[in-house]
């Protein structure tokens, strides 16, 4: 069997399961739609080619979560499902192809993006995978979703194949050893491999699950051993680059109201890996909306002050506060704060340059009235990648708690990726030194009663180039329970400031 008809015969195995079996599909498509445009941090006009799309549902929903800004070639292997998706229709950035061959039609093109879904067999999967390098710009990224050989159901099921048909010669269903696909990805020239477990919603879970598991996916998901009970592997990996590329910018400001508006506050402790490129990256994608960057160095050591009093001598927008002991993220923002002079504040942590498309969502939150706009990492349509399992247990159970107390619904408040009114960050209170500033900053703007509201995020964990957080779970995680109880004290107990209606 040939690359084409493999690669027909794994879509059209693909549509079976979907129409028979997986009653979780349009919840699925949903969420590898959103997973795809946080992981890709999708830019408006990045091409996106789907492999083996069936009736293009995926390219549809990915198409809706980045609002037909980004043109995909939806190519299928089945003639059907072609015809299908031609009478049905789609939106014009969406381009169906039909493949008689591979790659035929698509030789010569070449995209920023590559997906697909379950087209991976054990003995043709490095040459799919060299044509698809092949068909990638240098920088472009790959997403696939395979089954998960380690998943338990799916390994009874093997286990009943082989005993079934054995007297009939039929083989076992494929499985993928991990260690050898990351090295036959590798050979192949990819860079910065991810192989992960992923989604532990699919059948046979019951339908009345639908909601917990949403919630716990995420959880089980980064929660050692118990993630390779997972149902799917998502594989990554880049397209090298060559030295120096960088991937062109887009002006993402697009709301006149917020143009020349926002302070940017950013607390820097050894960030000179990079506090450069997220200075840049800031100015490449917003702009218009900058009022200034204020760089808050806590005492560095390194290099990170040289490189701000630098960046500052060039551009009069961006200020520097430099601090000196005692050292601490909560003093260093609330520094920060204090001297921003925008009608809207910016709080983000310097290692955020790589997610910084995704802040259009916090802008369009705050054009659209919010009074806060939190960058959530714990939402359904999130990504959370290499979170430490101690931290997800801290955090959920401070948010666990936080909801039963505070009488309101939210899932994540302690990010330090925020977007506030001037007059809501005039009315806060700040008085923790470390990280549990984030959720003094989060909560207390809820107990005022002011409009805050979550906008999906992507949370990836630092790379070695990035250097190394300051964050320690057991001595920072019970500050954010005490900042917890003081906040709900005060409110209770405490003298209340009057209620300032915003305009």
């Amino acid at each position: 069997m040939n690359l084409t008809e493999t690669l027909k015969k794994r879509e059209l195995a693909r549509i079976k399961y979907w129409r028979e079996k997986d009653y979780f599909l349009g919840v699925r498509l949903k969420w590898r739609a959103q997973m795809a445009r946080h992981l890709f941090h999708l830019l408006p006009g990045e091409s996106i080619l789907e492999l083996g799309c069936a009736e293009a549902q995926w390219s549809r929903h990915i198409s809706a979560a980045t609002k037909n800004k980004n043109p995909v070639c939806a190519a299928t292997f089945d003639k059907a499902s072609y015809d299908a998706i031609v009478d049905n229709g789609v939106p014009e950035n969406i381009e169906p192809l039909l493949l008689a061959s591979f790659p035929g039609p698509l030789e010569g093109r070449r995209f920023d993006y590559i997906i697909g879904w379950h087209l991976l067999k054990a003995e043709s999967c490095g040459v799919f995978l060299s044509q698809v390098k092949k068909l990638l710009k240098p920088g472009g990224q790959f997403l696939f979703f395979e089954p998960n050989p380690w998943n338990p159901y799916r390994i009874l099921r093997r286990l009943f194949s082989k005993i079934l048909f054995r007297s009939k010669g039929k083989p076992a269903l494929p499985s993928f050893n991990r260690i050898e696909l990351l090295t036959v990805i590798s050979e192949i020239g990819f860079v910065k491999i991810k192989i992960l477990p992923y989604d532990f919603l699919f059948p046979p879970l019951p339908k009345a699950l639908l909601w917990p598991m949403q919630n716990l996916s995420l959880i089980f998901e980064n929660t050692p051993y118990l993630r390779n009970f997972a149902g799917e592997l998502f594989l990554w990996g880049q397209n090298p680059a060559p030295p120096g590329w960088r991937r062109p910018y887009v002006n993402l400001a697009e709301h006149a109201s917020l143009r020349g508006k926002v302070s940017i506050v950013v607390p820097c402790h050894n960030e000179e890996p990079n506090i450069l490129s997220l200075v840049e990256n800031l100015k490449g994608y917003f702009d218009d909306y900058i009022h200034e960057i204020v760089l808050v160095d806590d005492n560095s050591s390194d290099g990170t002050r040289a490189i701000a009093e630098k960046l500052a001598a060039e551009d009069p927008r961006i200020k520097v506060v430099r601090r000196e002991m005692p050292n601490g993220v909560g003093l260093a923002i609330r520094d920060g704060i204090s001297v921003a002079t925008g009608e809207y504040i910016l709080t983000m942590d310097s290692d955020f340059q790589h997610i910084l498309p995704e802040l259009t969502g916090l802008f369009d939150a705050a054009e659209a009235g919010a009074d806060v706009a939190v960058g959530s990492r714990f939402s359904r349509e999130s990504v959370l990648l290499n979170y430490a399992f101690t931290k997800i247990i801290v955090n959920r159970g401070f948010h666990i708690l936080a909801n039963l107390l505070l009488r309101k619904h939210f899932r994540d408040v302690t990010n330090n990726l925020k977007l506030m009114k001037r007059e809501v960050a005039d009315r806060l209170r700040l008085t923790a030194s470390d990280f549990a500033v984030n959720a003094e900053i989060g909560l207390q703007p809820l107990l005022m009663n002011f409009n805050v509201k979550e906008v999906p995020v992507s949370w990836i964990n630092r790379s070695v180039d990035m250097g190394l957080s300051s964050f320690v779970i057991m001595k920072t995680g019970p500050n954010y329970f005490f900042v917890l109880f003081r906040l709900l004290f005060r409110h209770w107990f405490g003298k209340k400031p009057p209620k300032k209606s915003l305009p």
